[in-house]
């Protein structure tokens, strides 16, 4: 092949391998699950908006501060409440100089939409074992450990209403997975975040908890420490934005403070 040629065909390579190359690292965000929709849309505004591409691990805030903690390749964290990441923070695994508070939620009591349960009123002795009938189950996240079931049974007891209704409770992985039991009519009722309920419509909210009935509930985002992305912190930065939180807005959150 002659030199001009050769040059020619390297020029096409080069051509070729240069979006490759010159394509910006995808940025690895672990978040709660009931930031799904949320984060989805807000990722993708940030990339638009000329920041990286997100790519973004859903699951129980528990569950993904174990997988930080033993080394998982994340570079950002959003919890679903300040405890796990208090956990990182005190281990050093998170960057305390980035982290900061980005939304806020609250607790409804949910029923599968085709159901014939009606408005609850949520006062204290309130006992919904007649709304849950003779086999119903009241579906929660894992509460020992998941931040959506650690609040649900705190307003619960401090509904007096948990030790009557604890035989019936069914807990799931995350909230998510809690919220697809009402859905699916697998559980008569279920504890979730309002934004939860509003983001499936094969369920309804019948009551809502009063914020004093459990500790205020926050997400807290932070940079992972063992990140090398550079743009890691400018993503947390980002989700306290005025665009990012029109995005949880929309999505039926609350601001952070």
């Amino acid at each position: 092949m002659r030199l001009s040629a050769r040059l020619i065909a390297f020029a096409c390579l080069l051509a070729l391998a240069l979006p490759v190359f010159g394509a910006a690292r995808p940025l690895t965000v672990f978040a709660a699950a009931s930031l799904k929709e949320t984060l989805d849309e807000a990722a993708a505004l940030y990339a638009r908006s000329g920041g990286a591409p997100v790519r973004v691990a859903y699951g129980a805030s528990s569950a993904l501060a174990r997988q930080i903690e033993d080394g998982a390749p994340a570079d950002v964290f959003v919890s679903a409440d300040g405890d796990w990441m208090d956990a990182l923070q005190r281990r050093g695994l998170i960057d305390a100089r980035t982290r900061r508070d980005v939304a806020g939620n609250s607790l409804v009591l949910v029923a599968p939409a085709a159901s014939r349960t009606q408005a609850i009123a949520l006062r204290r002795g309130v006992d919904l074992r007649p709304v849950l009938g003779r086999d119903g189950r009241i579906a929660l996240a894992l509460t020992a450990s998941v931040p959506a079931g650690k609040y649900g049974k705190f307003a619960l007891q401090s509904l007096d209403a948990w030790s009557t209704l604890r035989p019936r409770v069914v807990e799931a992985e995350n909230v998510r997975a809690a919220l697809q039991l009402v859905a699916r009519g697998e559980a008569a009722l279920g504890v979730v975040y309002a934004s939860d309920a509003l983001a499936e419509p094969r369920v309804r909210v019948v009551a809502r908890f009063a914020p004093g009935l459990h500790p205020r509930i926050v997400y807290p985002a932070a940079r992972v420490r063992a990140s090398r992305h550079p743009r890691a912190a400018d993503f947390v930065a980002w989700l306290a934005s005025p665009a990012a939180q029109a995005v949880f807005r929309r999505h039926g959150f609350a601001p952070a403070s």
